[in-house]
This record gives C-alpha cells, sequence and structure tokens, in this order.
C-alpha cells in the first residue's frame, strides 16, 4: 500500500529529482507539493515545482507557495549552486501555458498558502500522511503552530538537512538547517516521528558518469530535461565544492519512504544549535548517547547506493 505524502521543497536541482521519485514511484502517492524559500526566492522555487511537475506531465497534484522566509532569520540562499532561478541549465518552459509539443495543461498555482494546502490535505486524507521536507523547515514548522489539532494526522516528517558530520553552508551547518534553524527546533519539538537524511548519507548519492548514462538512456523527455540540470548541478558542485560527482542531496528523503530497504537508520538524540558565531545551524547528533537525552529522532547512517538510484531510475521511467 502506497504512503500518502505531501512534499515541501525548495527547487533546487535536486529537489526536482525528489518530486520525479515521489510521482513516479509506486510505494508514494503525491498527494500536495508547497514551497518555500530557500535554495532561491519563493516566486523561483514555486515556478520550479510547477515546471519539474509539469515536464514530467505529472498531473492532478496542488502546488502552493508557503513561506518566503524563515521564521525570524533574514532568508539565505544558494545562486551558487542553483542559478540564479533555480534550475540553472536548460531552458525552462512556461509553466503557465500549455507544452509546445506535447500539449499537455500546465500546473496551475494553487490559491490556497503552503499551510492551508497542507491542511486541507491532512483532513481529507482518508489515512495519515507523511511530509517529506527537503527545504527549510520552515513551512512546516508553520503548519504546526496554525493546526496544533492535526499533528495526529501527520504519519511523520522525513527532512533532507543537517549532518552527523561537517557542514556545506558554513563549516558546521548544512544549508537548509542554517536557513531556518528555528523551523527545526519547533518540529523536532513537536513530537512527531521525525527523521533526519542529511549530508552523511547524501553525499554518497552521487551523480557519477555511470549514473548519468543511465538515466539519460531512458529515452524519455524528463529524463533528457535532469541530463540539463545534472550537467549544470555537476558543474557548479565542482566548482564550488571540488566535487564534479555533484551529490543529489534530495531524494534521498523521499527514498526513506520509496524504499525504506536502501537506508540504515538509527534512533538517537537530535538538536539544532541556535547561536554561536560559527555554529549556529549546526545539527548535534548524539549517535554515542554522550549527554544521556531522550531519544527523539530517527538519523540516517547508510545508504545502499545501487539501490537508491535504481529507483530513482525506475521513478523517472515510469513519468512521461
Amino acid at each position: 500500500m502506497s504512503v500518502p505524502v505531501i512534499l515541501d521543497c525548495d527547487p533546487g536541482h535536486d529537489d526536482v529529482f525528489a518530486l520525479w521519485l515521489a510521482a513516479g514511484h509506486p510505494a508514494i502517492d503525491l498527494l500536495a507539493v508547497t514551497t518555500v524559500g530557500g535554495n532561491v526566492p519563493i516566486e523561483h522555487t514555486s515556478r520550479n515545482a510547477r515546471v519539474a511537475l509539469s515536464v514530467a506531465g505529472v498531473v492532478g497534484v496542488p502546488v502552493a507557495a508557503g513561506a518566503a522566509g524563515p521564521l525570524v532569520r533574514e532568508l539565505q540562499t544558494a545562486e551558487w549552486i542553483h542559478g540564479e532561478n533555480g534550475l540553472g541549465g536548460p531552458e525552462l518552459p512556461d509553466p503557465d501555458r500549455p507544452d509546445p509539443v506535447t500539449g499537455r495543461t500546465p500546473v496551475p498555482l494553487d490559491p490556497r498558502r503552503a499551510t492551508d494546502l497542507m491542511a486541507d490535505t491532512l483532513v481529507a486524507a482518508s489515512a495519515s500522511v507523511a511530509i517529506v521536507a527537503t527545504g527549510p523547515l520552515t513551512n512546516v514548522a508553520l503548519l504546526l503552530r496554525e493546526r496544533p489539532d492535526l499533528v495526529p494526522r501527520i504519519r511523520e516528517v522525513v527532512w533532507m538537512g543537517g549532518s552527523t558530520d561537517r557542514g556545506n553552508a558554513t563549516p558546521y551547518a548544512e544549508f537548509n538547517a542554517l536557513v531556518d534553524p528555528e523551523a527545526l527546533d519547533a518540529v523536532l519539538g513537536s513530537g512527531i516521528r521525525f527523521t533526519m537524511v542529511g549530508l552523511n548519507v547524501t553525499h554518497r548519492a552521487l551523480v557519477t558518469p555511470a549514473v548519468r548514462a543511465r538515466l539519460a538512456a531512458l529515452g524519455t523527455r524528463t529524463a533528457a530535461f535532469g541530463d540539463e540540470l545534472l550537467e549544470f548541478f555537476c558543474r557548479t558542485n565542482d566548482e564550488v565544492f571540488g566535487m564534479p560527482d555533484g551529490p543529489l542531496h534530495d531524494p534521498v528523503a523521499v527514498a526513506v519512504l520509496a524504499d525504506p530497504g536502501a537506508l540504515e537508520v538509527v534512533r538517537t538524540r537530535l538538536d539544532v544549535e541556535l547561536a554561536g558565531t560559527e555554529t549556529v545551524g549546526a545539527t548535534s547528533v548524539d549517535l554515542d548517547g554522550m549527554l544521556s537525552r531522550e531519544p527523539n529522532a530517527f538519523v540516517a547512517v547508510g545508504l545502499d547506493v545501487d539501490r537508491f538510484w535504481a529507483g530513482v531510475a525506475e521513478a523517472i521511467e515510469r513519468l512521461a
């Protein structure tokens, strides 16, 4: 039986592949997509989510724009990795016009706020719904603040962010955690089942030449668009981090629900630094129980890389 999912994202190249994995994998029932300011400002992330679904021929999944910035901080963005519009590389189709080649109907932007779409989706669903967040957790924290009555309707939150090791936005902080650490702290404090999928595992999901060849060989329009995205993404990761095989972070969080056997997770204590000249946004993962605090989260510590990429390829192959 498929898992009903709301995907909250800030596309971003890797968010696109997270959307495609969620839309194309039979173990996931993608009910709604919400966007947040993160990799780029909200007007771009909202457009990009619609582009990703339109290119893949995904229909019937509402997309709503959410928070433009963090709960209490100024928004930090990542154009240095994703380009000015968040999806550097290919020429982006207009999500407000029918596709000139296929004639597909564009994906509209839902007039509701992201938290309203989330709430309506949770109420209407026949079972509890998982929220997969691949950007800052601002929308999720706002939902919990506005509608605490809906907590029992949330099956779990799976988040791509943080790290058991070092950061990628500062020496200590991963980008999504750095952008809105207060939101992460609020979601952790809610008591909802929470899984962190951090850099320590997503850095194993490398877009090697063999991976790119495998995806390109699918021969679909979606795969071709994805290859253009990966060309740009791998180039900027090489320029910034010296990693020519860019790590495709966000789909790994979707894989927690799509194919749980592809990841190893442990139950442990997770906290986030809210202050500190050098450490704000750092995730404190007490894998050895040194603090003697009650475990409050699941943290991914292992990834079956071949199994993960097989799942991504199979999901994209199912799309148009």
